[in-house]
């Protein structure tokens, strides 16, 4: 029976990032943006539908209403693209994969790679995740100190390489997880010439360490998928890199290329990588300020320990956990700022928009909303019960 929160006790409200009364100076707004986003919006941004300024003669627009959301990002998304920013950063990592595809490339990207995300094929997958959760509670065991966001992180690199690759080599593992680490906190950082740059290409001499990155990259993941390429078919896929391999194009029927794979590849991990070891870290941190919400979802994976966790369907008997990290997504999202660049005139909620407008929509902002939440700043769970996943 999962424990109820004490009658009156109030919710925590976790930290967060300074909001500011009103709009910082141009030349801190430049300055800050890219090291501290979420330091940037003024306080009522979190009121609005949409908060426009123009800086340094570039339009800015911050888009906090659902409806504009959708406008931007699925009903007129041929007038939007990626920001030069983005693709600077994330295109020595991905190369052309799916989180860099467009239009009609991203649509016949999404039809090939549906196979690999049906919960057949992710159950599948339940093994590896199985055995990095073992090797994770190994290396906390016993120790009277850890640092959460550094053991979630090596769990999360280990988790989506077992299930990438099934990469049982340790060195191998550790070669590629601090290939990744150094591009995060090196190479991969936003600088400002990625906020001024009008193209992938400009100021060349500063996309040096990410070209080298690059090449590193690319041919660690290319000997992987040339090895596993070597083998006979199997019709049991262990992990992602089989579907992949037998995946074929949308189109045309062929079966993909080896670049194809190698982005797909490199992309399934940045995106399975990063993003979860956030999620974990901040769940858990904010299940340790919140004692009775700790209890109710330690009730719920007593009731159904986690060895018996075979199919995704045995997630379902632990709802409280799901609420918890919905919460944790909602408090903390793993993206918390998106970027489009307007490319033919639009209207977005009847604001008129013009060609090199840049388009903000953040879920940190949207997320902490006055307008769609109560008590938006509050850690609350339970807000999310029978409710259906977004």
């Amino acid at each position: 029976m999962q424990a109820a929160r004490p009658a009156g006790l109030a919710p925590i409200i976790p930290p967060a990032p300074k909001v500011h009364a009103k709009d910082l100076p141009a030349w801190r707004l430049i300055r800050d943006f890219p090291k501290d986003t979420l330091s940037t919006w003024p306080d009522y941004a979190f009121d609005v539908p949409i908060n426009r300024r123009r800086t340094f003669g570039i339009d800015g627009v911050l888009i906090n209403d659902p409806d504009g959301v959708r406008h931007v990002m699925a009903t007129a998304a041929q007038n939007y693209t990626r920001s030069v920013a983005f693709v600077r950063i994330f295109r020595p990592f991905v190369g052309n994969g799916l989180i860099l595809a467009e239009g009609a490339e991203w649509r016949a990207q999404r039809r090939m790679l549906a196979p690999v995300f049906t919960p057949a094929s992710v159950a599948r997958l339940l093994p590896h995740f199985h055995l990095a959760a073992d090797d994770l509670v190994r290396r906390l065991d016993g120790q009277p100190t850890a640092n959460l966001s550094a053991a979630f992180q090596d769990a999360t690199l280990e988790a989506v390489l077992r299930a990438l690759f099934t990469l049982t080599d340790v060195d191998r593992r550790q070669r590629l997880a601090g290939m990744v680490r150094s591009y995060m906190a090196g190479p991969g950082t936003p600088t400002i010439l990625d906020g001024f740059s009008r193209s992938e290409h400009s100021w060349p001499w500063a996309q040096r360490g990410r070209r080298a990155f690059q090449g590193n990259w690319f041919a660690a993941v290319d000997e992987i998928v040339t090895e596993r390429r070597a083998r006979s078919t199997s019709d049991n896929p262990a992990d992602m890199l089989d579907l992949l391999l037998a995946a074929r194009d949308a189109d045309a029927g062929e079966r993909l290329s080896a670049e194809q794979v190698r982005d797909q590849c490199a992309t399934m991990l940045l995106a399975g990588f990063e993003t979860t070891s956030r999620l974990l870290f901040w769940a858990c941190y904010l299940l340790c300020l919140d004692q009775p919400e700790q209890d109710r979802l330690r009730a719920d994976i007593a009731s159904f320990p986690p060895a018996r966790v075979i199919a995704i369907d045995d997630l379902r008997r632990w709802p409280s956990v799901r609420e918890t990290l919905l919460e944790t997504l909602r408090l903390y999202p793993s993206a918390p700022v998106l970027t489009r660049e307007a490319i033919a005139p639009d209207s977005i909620l009847g604001v008129d928009i013009q060609p090199g407008a840049q388009i903000f929509i953040s879920p940190w902002v949207i997320h902490r909303h006055r307008r769609y939440w109560e008590q938006p700043s509050a850690f609350i769970p339970t807000r999310f019960k029978d409710k259906p996943s977004p």
